[in-house]
């Protein structure tokens, strides 16, 4: 866990204005006792996690499409080739949504902008010895090459429904 106290106080604080800010029928759904902590959040979401990352076209149809996404420091990371389509749509418009999903009992949604990152920069330094960690060292040769960015969001929306999860099939 690479969260810093603060990280996790700004975490917290977002997904707290993303629920107060909700619609009825979300609130409805992610109740208080199904909502997942900051601090449980960062806990939970260790490794790679693959996201479906949406994008938007110049025609503003949106297009979706599995990243490796990276809990980093209580925000989303995720790489892809410089010449994705991918990486077309966020350097033109970089407003993004994402979702994490484990069977039908965890779900972390985000909304945000994606912004670009140059891993070669010293500040990212962290966020390099986190893809070693996860990947190897061959990491280096095949992803540090590629583009990436991490998700600032302005949403985030966690749900814990373990408590329902497969409760059709218990029957």
């Amino acid at each position: 866990m690479y969260e810093t106290t603060e990280d996790v106080q700004k975490l917290q604080a977002l997904l707290d204005r993303s629920h107060e800010e909700a619609g009825e029928h979300l609130r409805s759904l992610i109740t208080p006792e199904r909502r997942i902590t900051a601090a449980d959040l960062v806990e939970t979401l260790t490794g790679m996690r693959l996201l479906s990352l949406a994008t938007v076209t110049a025609r503003c149809e949106p297009r979706v499409g599995p990243v490796d996404g990276l809990f980093y420091r209580g925000q989303f990371w995720f790489g892809s080739s410089p010449t994705s389509v991918r990486f077309t749509h966020i350097r033109a418009r970089p407003q993004v949504s994402a979702t994490h999903t484990e069977g039908e009992a965890l779900a972390v949604t985000v909304h945000g902008r994606a912004t670009m990152v140059d891993l070669r920069q010293p500040e990212h330094d962290g966020f390099r010895r986190y893809c070693l960690e996860i990947y190897g060292g061959d990491w280096e040769d095949w992803g540090l090459p590629a583009n990436y960015a991490r998700i600032d969001a302005d949403r985030m929306f966690t749900a814990d429904f373990s408590d329902v999860a497969g409760s059709e099939s218990d029957g």
